[in-house]
């Protein structure tokens, strides 16, 4: 009998270790086993990415969609001069070349297509940096645009921010997931 609070779960009445056992085997059967030479493309294309296995598989799952693009802010490029990407940032961009989509989002009143012609080798394209009063639905309607113009979908773009304003714009584009600057220049991975 259910009750207010009672979350349909397994009662706890007797028989309950035999329910546990075969939800358990039921969520069990529903997991996805890979077959271990798909595991090795992912692995091989997590490492091709620059990111460890564990975050690719975890935005893969999350957004059913292989990475495709970066979306990097302004930001965590650490731009010097106003429109060059901080070098110990350069060789990591260098990195993902043929590998996918590198965009900077930067911010006003630095000019993108300055920004791009400076870091040619280093970014596929650049835009204009959601600002930070922008509505939740302007900064995903920017973001969406910039990457329908380039032909690549929200839910195979991973955000680059440094900042906790700029996580912000994952949720608000739908992209397949952040992460942090810090963490993605760094040689720890």
């Amino acid at each position: 009998m259910t009750q207010i609070g009672h979350n349909n779960g397994p009662a706890l009445e007797p028989g309950f270790g035999f329910r546990k056992h075969a939800w358990g085997r039921a969520r069990k059967a529903l997991m996805k086993t890979l077959p271990l030479e798909i595991l090795r493309v992912r692995v091989a294309r997590a490492e091709r990415l620059g990111i460890d296995y564990r975050s690719y598989a975890s935005i893969r799952a999350a957004s059913g969609h292989d990475v495709v693009a970066f979306l990097f802010s302004g930001n965590a490029l650490e731009m010097r001069r106003g429109v060059a990407v901080a070098p110990d940032r350069q060789a990591r961009l260098i990195g993902l070349k043929d590998a996918a989509g590198r965009i900077g989002a930067i911010y006003a009143p630095t000019d993108p297509d300055t920004v791009l012609a400076e870091n040619a080798p280093l970014l596929d394209a650049t835009t204009r940096a959601p600002g930070f009063t922008e509505s939740w639905s302007a900064t995903r309607d920017r973001l969406r645009a910039t990457l329908r113009r380039h032909g690549l979908p929200a839910d195979g773009t991973v955000l680059i921010p440094a900042t906790a304003v700029e996580r912000d714009w994952c949720a608000a584009g739908k992209l397949a997931g952040v992460i942090d600057a810090e963490r993605f220049f760094s040689s720890s991975w």
